[in-house]
């Protein structure tokens, strides 16, 4: 306890010995460029020159300074019109009217060390006299500035311990949107992460899916490539290269230059800083590297001194997204004259001079611009120091409760921190129009120009304003190009290509080249019964069940139906032989009907040969029934017309087989056969095999008849049109009923054959049969095996086979000797010496 009340003690001892300790500058003190006294008072940093000469460091005597050259126009007009918008405010009577803002603008020379001595020296103030304390509190209320986000980080975390505001007209990384590490930290330009978006949606609408990125190794390229690149990938374009740079990298520049040079892309993403990209164009220049299409910032793109004739013939058509150019009345004018005379030190009346000490070789290479103002209206960045200046002005007057007619309450003392808890409020609107707000993250709305480097009729490089982006807008319509404006590069006057491979037209699927980005692919040609009817497609379709691709294999068709037809050559054969069996046949009939009464008719039962010919014509008939397309009730007839039509043929045959048979027996003593097999009996007889048949087909039928089928089996290509059996059982039920028969017929022909006679039928009989088991037993692996329509043909051929058989065998013999042989038609000759019965 004793231990913990005197270390107390000892902390309130040191407390009260800092408060009384006199405040005291270390080191030379640090003068701003350009200042004036006021009221309040607003710091500005800025890199007016950009190149810093270090002074030797010896260690034997004190540095001298660091030297600046080489004017930075853009920020130098950026401290302009800081003062220009001061100098405005404090002529309103409106604004803060009885309270006076002064300034202080501080030069960091473009050095990251002069950007944190330019800092430490805003925050200073002026000198201490002697006896002063310190307060902590600083001794302004906001600072404007720095141009570079790197700088702007620096500056920020700098000043953030001390709550000051600091407001950036051009500093966009995205990095600084993050208000826990910058809650003080304001811009009225919008993130980067607004342009990097930005970036991708430009390219993926112009088809560019293959391109190379070049940033500068700052925190405004790093954090900005670093952006575009994740939004590129969600939006499918490939980066052949990213490749960064330093300004103070000459070895790594020109490698960069050497990658540009032998990648593939035409089109270059350049995310690069203001100065980085003077250097990178300049060796661009040097080695002649021209032909591709710069897609670029709003950091370098509108640069007016950048676009020169040499740097042309390797930018020119470059294409970018630019701050909005808004024209600031009375600029132009003050730029030449009042700020001369009023705000340069060393022009003014020695009334008016500085109470600073002043070198005037500082302000040299500015004084070479007195005169010059062709650059104003390209100096996009100007409105929004302007914007900074009215933003910390609106907060100031609500702070100090300034009114119109009384003024404001000079007597209040306003700390930084209320300054940046007003700015979050701010919500107003300049002269030109523009509404100044600042979001959740101290940015403004991303509103962007896009340009298009041009040369006119007349020579004159020019920014062409060819579309814009506005990040309020729905996202359909926050890109906006006019294409038939721009100009590509080398002058081109069609959008250039950049691609890894060419698209893949329909027909054709994208396959990815293995170990390369997405973009890099090979186009295969879709497979058989697939497609792919657009471009770039990643998968091809299959067609439905009943369509197959086209030859190009962009749409799905109809399969092709196959059917036996009467047009096709193998159904006009068919056909042919079929009407020929029919008029043979009628023939045979016609020629037995007109010798009906000759021996040889009679000795073969004219009554069954006659009702074998009309079944054997109704057998070629029913062959026509399979050819043309299946339906319903055509392959119910097919099937049962056959079966039926065979069966009374090969009853009519075994009746005869039967009749020859028994007419030998009858030759025999005693024997009274005849009569149990006369014209009645085998009338009879083959009515009852023809009825069992008939039974079969009913019943197959009526359980399950056969039915047009689309057999898809076969071919993928095409559709077999088909009569499906429906019940096998039923269709092999009818067949094996007519081999039945036919085998019966063939014992029986067979154990007839050698029986006595000048013109014995069971020899013809017995030969048909042969045939007719022969063809049938070949049919049916034929049948089985064969696809499609062949199935068919194999099935009539057999029927045609058969039929012609049966025809020749049993008929030819009996038609040759009626034709060729009438002598031989006589009853001695068919009985010769062996004795024998009429039928």
């Amino acid at each position: 306890m004793i231990l913990f009340l005197y270390a107390l003690l000892l902390f309130h001892q040191l407390h009260t010995k800092a408060e009384n300790t006199p405040c005291q500058k270390m080191g030379d003190p640090k003068y701003p460029l350009l200042s004036k006294d006021g009221d309040v008072t607003i710091g500005g940093i800025f890199a007016i020159h950009r190149k810093e000469t270090l002074p030797s460091f010896e260690f034997t005597q004190k540095p001298q300074h660091l030297l600046c050259s080489s004017v930075n126009l853009r920020d130098f007009r950026l401290a302009q019109i800081m003062i220009f918008a001061i100098e405005e405010i404090n002529r309103s009577e409106s604004l803060l009217p009885n309270v006076t803002i002064g300034y202080r603008i501080y030069d960091t020379c473009g050095s990251r060390l002069s950007t944190m001595s330019a800092t430490i020296g805003v925050m200073n103030g002026q000198d201490f006299g002697q006896g002063d304390r310190c307060n902590g509190h600083p001794p302004l209320h906001a600072i404007i500035g720095e141009s570079e986000s790197s700088a702007t980080v620096i500056l920020s975390r700098t000043t953030g311990p001390f709550k000051i505001p600091v407001i950036s007209p051009s500093a966009t990384c995205e990095c600084l949107s993050n208000r826990k590490d910058y809650p003080s930290f304001f811009r009225t330009i919008a993130s980067d992460y607004h342009q990097s978006r930005a970036l991708a949606y430009i390219v993926k609408h112009f088809g560019w899916s293959w391109v190379g990125a070049v940033n500068s190794d700052n925190d405004y390229g790093n954090y900005g490539m670093a952006a575009f690149l994740q939004i590129a990938k969600e939006e499918g374009i490939c980066v052949e290269y990213s490749v960064k740079f330093y300004r103070t990298e000459t070895e790594k520049l020109k490698k960069v230059v050497d990658i540009i040079k032998k990648g593939t892309a035409k089109v270059i993403v350049s995310f690069v800083s203001f100065v980085e990209m003077g250097l990178l164009i300049d060796q661009l220049s040097i080695q002649k590297i021209a032909g591709f299409q710069m897609i670029g910032v709003e950091s370098w793109i509108t640069t007016k001194n950048y676009i020169t004739p040499n740097s042309f013939h390797s930018l020119g058509g470059s294409l970018g997204f630019a701050v909005r150019k808004i024209n600031i009345e009375g600029f132009a004018d003050y730029v030449i004259k009042e700020f001369w005379d009023t705000a340069f030190p060393c022009s003014q009346s020695e009334g008016n001079s500085s109470q600073y000490a002043l070198n005037c070789s500082r302000y040299d290479e500015l004084l070479a611009l007195k005169n010059y103002n062709e650059d104003v209206p390209e100096q996009r960045y100007a409105s929004n120091v302007y914007k900074a200046v009215h933003a910390v002005v609106h907060s100031l007057h609500s702070l100090l409760k300034c009114k119109e007619q009384e003024g404001c309450e000079k007597s209040l003392t306003i700390q930084p921190q209320e300054v940046v808890e007003a700015l979050k409020n701010v919500n107003f609107t300049i002269k030109m129009g523009d509404h100044v707000w600042f979001d959740s993250t101290g940015g403004a709305v991303a509103q962007y120009e896009v340009v298009n480097w041009q040369q006119d009729s007349d020579g004159l490089f020019q920014f062409k304003s060819v579309g814009y982006y506005d990040a309020s807008l729905p996202p359909l319509q926050r890109l906006m190009l006019n294409t038939k404006n721009i100009i590509w590069a080398g002058g081109q006057l069609k959008k250039p290509s950049s691609v890894c491979s060419k698209s893949c037209p329909p027909g054709t699927r994208k396959a990815a080249q293995k170990g390369r980005p997405v973009c890099c692919y090979d186009c295969i040609p879709c497979a058989e019964g697939e497609i792919s009817n657009e471009t770039d497609s990643i998968n091809c379709k299959q067609c439905p069940r009943e369509y197959w691709s086209n030859a190009e294999k962009n749409n799905c068709v109809s399969k092709n139906l196959e059917f036996l037809s009467f047009t096709e050559v193998m159904g006009i054969v068919l056909v042919f032989f079929s009407l020929f069996g029919i008029g043979i046949t009628v023939l045979v009939a016609i020629l037995f009907y007109s010798k009906k009464d000759t021996p040889i008719i009679k000795a073969n039962n004219s009554e069954l040969s006659f009702l074998l010919l009309f079944s054997l014509t109704l057998c070629f008939l029913c062959s026509l029934t399979f050819i043309g397309r299946p339906t319903e009730w055509s392959c119910m007839l097919r099937h049962t017309a056959f079966g039926i039509t065979f069966v009374l043929c090969i009853s009519c045959v075994l009746g005869k087989t039967i009749i020859v048979l028994m007419a030998f027996k009858a030759t025999l003593p005693g024997s009274n056969v005849m009569k149990w097999f006369g014209p009645k009996q085998q009338r009879l007889s083959v009515l009852i095999f023809t009825l069992i048949q008939v039974l079969i087909c009913v019943l197959w039928l009526t359980i399950s008849p056969p039915f047009p089928y689309k057999n898809m089996k076969y071919y993928k290509e095409k559709i077999i049109l088909e009569c499906n059996l429906g019940s096998t059982m039923g269709f092999w039920a009818v067949l094996g009923y007519i081999g039945l028969l036919a085998a019966l017929c063939f014992i029986l022909s067979f154990l007839a054959r050698k029986l006595p006679d000048n013109f014995n039928e069971a020899k013809f009989i017995t030969f048909s049969m042969l045939i007719f088991c022969a063809v049938w037993i070949t049919f049916i692996p034929a049948y089985v095996s064969s696809p499609g329509k062949f199935t068919v043909a194999v099935e009539i051929f057999a029927i045609l086979a058969s039929s012609f058989g049966l025809l020749f065998c049993i008929f030819a013999p009996k038609c040759y000797i009626i034709l060729l042989k009438p002598e031989q038609n006589t009853k001695q000759h068919i009985m010769g010496k062996t004795t024998s019965i009429s039928y």
